[in-house]
C-alpha cells in the first residue's frame, strides 16, 4: 500500500490534454510551473506535501488539474504514486520533480537528520519516480523529465552543506538515466534556478540585495523557470544537460550562500 489521498479539481477534467506532474506543486516555483503548463494546455496534476489549501486551490484555478498527496520521504509511495498516474494517463509527457527541503547546516557541523531528510526527499525519491517514470508511463513523442538542481552545482559554497550534497547527488544522476533508461524519444534534464523567490527569514532589504548578486545585475522572474520547463517539455534539448536559469549567477565564485553575502554587506 501506498499512502496518499487524492483530490480533483479544476474544469473540464479529461484524458484529452497531455499530462505533467509537478512534485511541490502547490507553492514557489513549483506553483508557477503548474500554473504555466496549466495555462498552456496541460492536464496538471500538482503534488503536495503539506499544502492541501494552496494545491487545491490553485488546481481550481486551472482548466484542467487535480491535486494528490505524497510523502516523498516515503520513496515506496513515491513510486507506487507514479505508477498508479502511469495506469491511468493516456499521454503522460513530463515529470517535473520540483519538491526539495532547504535547511541550514554547515560544512563544519553537518546534521544527520538533515543529510538523511535531505537526501531522501531532494535525491533519492525523485530520481526512484523518475525510474518509474520512464518505465511505466505512456505518452505521445516520448518522456520529459526535468529535475530541479542548483546553480550551486556550478558556484559552490558549504552553507546549506546536506541540502548542496542532494542537489550534487541528483545531479549525478541525470546523465546516467539519459543514457540507460531512455527510449529513443525520452529525454532527461536538469533545471537550474538561481535566487529567485525569499528564502528562510530574508527581510525585504535582503531579498532586494541577495537577488541581483548574479552576473546580469537583475532579479530572475520565476516566470523565466517555467518558460524554461515549457521549453524542456519540446525535448529539443540534448538528452541528459542541465539549463542554467539564474541570470548567471552559476557564472560567479560566491563564497557563501548569498542570503549571507546579503547580511554581510549590508552589516559593513
Amino acid at each position: 500500500m501506498f499512502h496518499l489521498a487524492r483530490q480533483s479539481r479544476g474544469r473540464g477534467f479529461g484524458m484529452s490534454r497531455p499530462a505533467i506532474l509537478v512534485t511541490g506543486g502547490a507553492k514557489r516555483l513549483g506553483a508557477v510551473v503548474a500554473r504555466a503548463f496549466g495555462e498552456a494546455g496541460w492536464h496538471v496534476v500538482i503534488h503536495y506535501g503539506r499544502s492541501a489549501r494552496e494545491a487545491e486551490a490553485l488546481a481550481d484555478s486551472l482548466p484542467s488539474a487535480e491535486a494528490i498527496h505524497c510523502d516523498l520521504a516515503d520513496g515506496d509511495a513515491a513510486v507506487k504514486l507514479v505508477e498508479a498516474l502511469a495506469a491511468r494517463l493516456d499521454d503522460w509527457r513530463v515529470l517535473v520533480n520540483c519538491a526539495a527541503i532547504f535547511r541550514p547546516d554547515d560544512v563544519t557541523g553537518l546534521d544527520p537528520q538533515t543529510y538523511m531528510r535531505s537526501m531522501q526527499i531532494n535525491a533519492k525519491t525523485p530520481t526512484r519516480m523518475a525510474q518509474a517514470f520512464l518505465r511505466s508511463a505512456r505518452a505521445s513523442g516520448g518522456r520529459r523529465v526535468i529535475q530541479f538542481t542548483d546553480q550551486k552545482l556550478a558556484n559552490p559554497n558549504p552553507d546549506f552543506f546536506s541540502y548542496t550534497i542532494s542537489k550534487h547527488a541528483m545531479a549525478g544522476a541525470i546523465p546516467l538515466l539519459a543514457m540507460g533508461a531512455c527510449g529513443p524519444e525520452d529525454r532527461v534534464y536538469g533545471l537550474a534556478p538561481g535566487a529567485i523567490l525569499p528564502s528562510h527569514d530574508q527581510s525585504e532589504d535582503e531579498i532586494e540585495r541577495s537577488h541581483v548578486l548574479n552576473l546580469l545585475g537583475r532579479k530572475t522572474d520565476a516566470q523565466e523557470i517555467a518558460d524554461a520547463a515549457l521549453f524542456l517539455a519540446t525535448g529539443h534539448l540534448a538528452n541528459g544537460e542541465t539549463l542554467y536559469v539564474d541570470s548567471g549567477q552559476h557564472l560567479f565564485n560566491q563564497q557563501r550562500d548569498v542570503i549571507y553575502l546579503a547580511r554581510e554587506s549590508a552589516a559593513s
